[in-house]
């Protein structure tokens, strides 16, 4: 049961979660120990929350993920959980949630945190049979991880830096469905908007969001140099790691794959790679000047 419970909630999907860490990390106060305890406090805050949502996501989903190919391996569908079982932890999960933000100190923290709850829960009954609002309200929910990290250590959020990651997200959602659509057709019943959307305009989609997550990221980089004191581009180096796995998994998605984002983010060599140099350019650029 624990481990049916376990794979419910899906824990790749933490990856999602560590957007948290974005604000503060880009403010470069988590090397002070009390705000990377605060922050781990969202980060866990938002493990909670989303696994409650994602729980009850599949609960309603459970005969359309009997139909899917791979989702219907997940432990409520295949019978692996109880659905009562499912629902306790439903209901317990965002719960915890907000008890793990309320210990932030800050009441800001717990506003994002049931902010999301309620999108999300929207977005479970409601809002994913909507075309648009879909995705929209989607990558909303990364916008709010990044927000929960920086109201948690009271830091500043650019408009380049949320706009960054909005479209940044609207990339990786949209490109989710577009690997849908191309797996599984739009007849399968597997998602609503599906039915609606078609291959043309997702790719207009991925190319739109594509070109908003690189030029806002460009921007925010060279805003952010300017009142850098370091003498060297490490801001702007940045942007070479970005750009290229923005390609590569762009080149992922025209492959074929993409269906889950968190299996190629954590399986293809080369992301992971381009994620590490990004990672230790820009820490460089805000720990080492």
């Amino acid at each position: 049961m624990l481990s049916g419970l376990w794979r419910e909630s899906r824990p790749k999907q933490w990856l999602k979660n560590i957007l948290v860490f974005a604000a503060p990390g880009a403010a470069g106060v988590l090397d002070e120990g009390n705000n990377l305890a605060l922050t781990v406090l969202a980060f866990v805050s938002f493990c909670f929350a989303a696994s409650g949502i994602y729980i009850w996501n599949d609960l309603l989903d459970v005969e359309a993920d009997r139909r899917h190919p791979t989702k219907c391996n997940r432990p409520i569908a295949s019978g692996q959980l109880s659905v009562g079982v499912a629902r306790a932890a439903g209901v317990a999960f965002p719960i915890i949630a907000l008890g793990l933000a309320a210990m932030t100190g800050r009441w800001q923290t717990v506003a994002v945190v049931a902010t999301y709850i309620v999108i999300t829960i929207a977005y479970t009954l409601w809002l994913k049979r909507v075309p648009v609002v879909d995705v929209v309200t989607v990558a909303a929910g990364f916008v709010l991880r990044a927000a929960a990290g920086a109201v948690a250590v009271d830091v500043p959020m650019s408009r380049w830096f949320v706009l960054c990651i909005m479209f940044g997200s609207l990339f990786i959602v949209v490109g989710k469905r577009y690997a849908e659509l191309n797996e599984v057709g739009d007849a399968a019943g597997t998602r609503a908007t599906l039915e609606v959307y078609s291959i043309n305009y997702l790719r207009m989609v991925l190319a739109v969001s594509l070109a908003g997550v690189l030029i806002s990221y460009c921007v925010w980089a060279f805003e952010t140099s300017a009142t850098s004191t370091s003498s060297l581009p490490l801001y702007e180096l940045s942007i070479v790691p970005m750009l290229m796995a923005l390609m590569r998994y762009l080149l992922v998605l025209d492959e074929g794959g993409g269906s889950a984002p968190e299996e190629v983010f954590t399986g293809d060599r080369l992301l992971l790679f381009l994620g590490f140099c990004w990672l230790v350019v820009y820490g460089l650029a805000v720990y080492a000047s």
